[in-house]
């Protein structure tokens, strides 16, 4: 039977609009999300609560409704490097699913979130059955295998002021006709330093030279870029 977490109709509504607004399973046939929704789990997580530990089974796949969670890697000495950050509409898990392995990151809330968990074991019998599913998952695993490669590059081969503009303006969002990037009450400078593979003091010592020099200003909620030419040839650099 579907492991569904509720039955009433409601619920059932609420995880198949779920499933319809997840980016790789948006273009699904509407009999394969409602087959997906009926093996959705919600789930809720407090700011800094732990959602699956690095080297534990991959038994779920998280599908995020609404919030930010962050993914980290944690080294022998107690050193974090975050990999990426997932918000509404990401789904994450599904590498240790289809590989059958651990968890390769712990995910932690950033914020108060609500997100959906399927068994693994239920979403692999979906994709056998119904190979829209299969595709859409082989996709998003696709991506992040990209992302992964364009991180890797990110850390090894560019210095930490071509990192923080290449993120800036990856970021960034048009605004009253000025880029900017907006800075979420959890962004500190400290998981900006995580992100980027670097320490605070470093990061903070880039930014102040990069506002010095006019490319951009730090407000406390947002960073405006005001010289976007100058960040993307610091971003090449």
């Amino acid at each position: 039977m579907p492991a569904q977490d509720s039955s009433s109709p409601s619920d059932f509504s609420r995880a198949r609009q779920a499933a319809a607004a997840l980016r790789h399973f948006s273009g699904l046939p509407v009999e394969v999300q409602e087959a997906l929704a009926r093996y959705m789990i919600a789930r809720t997580y407090s700011a800094g609560q732990v959602i699956c530990i690095e080297g534990e089974p991959g038994d779920y796949v998280y599908l995020l409704e609404k919030g930010w969670v962050k993914a980290v890697r944690t080294a022998v000495d107690g050193r974090e490097q975050a990999t990426m950050l997932l918000h509404d509409g990401e789904m994450f898990g599904d590498e240790a699913v289809f590989s059958q392995a651990a968890y390769p990151v712990t995910v932690v809330a950033l914020e108060n979130i609500s997100a959906w968990a399927v068994e693994g074991a239920a979403l692999i019998g979906l994709a056998r059955r119904h190979p829209t599913l299969a595709l859409a998952c082989l996709e998003h695993l696709a991506t992040r295998v990209r992302y992964y490669v364009q991180l890797v590059e990110d850390l090894g081969l560019r210095s930490v002021q071509a990192r923080i503009a290449y993120t800036l303006l990856n970021h960034a969002a048009l605004q009253d006709g000025q880029l900017v990037v907006l800075r979420r009450n959890w962004a500190t400078l400290d998981e900006m330093a995580s992100r980027l593979g670097t320490v605070r003091d470093v990061l903070s010592r880039s930014l102040s030279l990069l506002e010095k020099e006019g490319i951009l200003h730090l407000e406390r909620s947002q960073i405006i870029i005001l010289d976007p030419q100058k960040l993307f040839e610091r971003g090449r650099a």
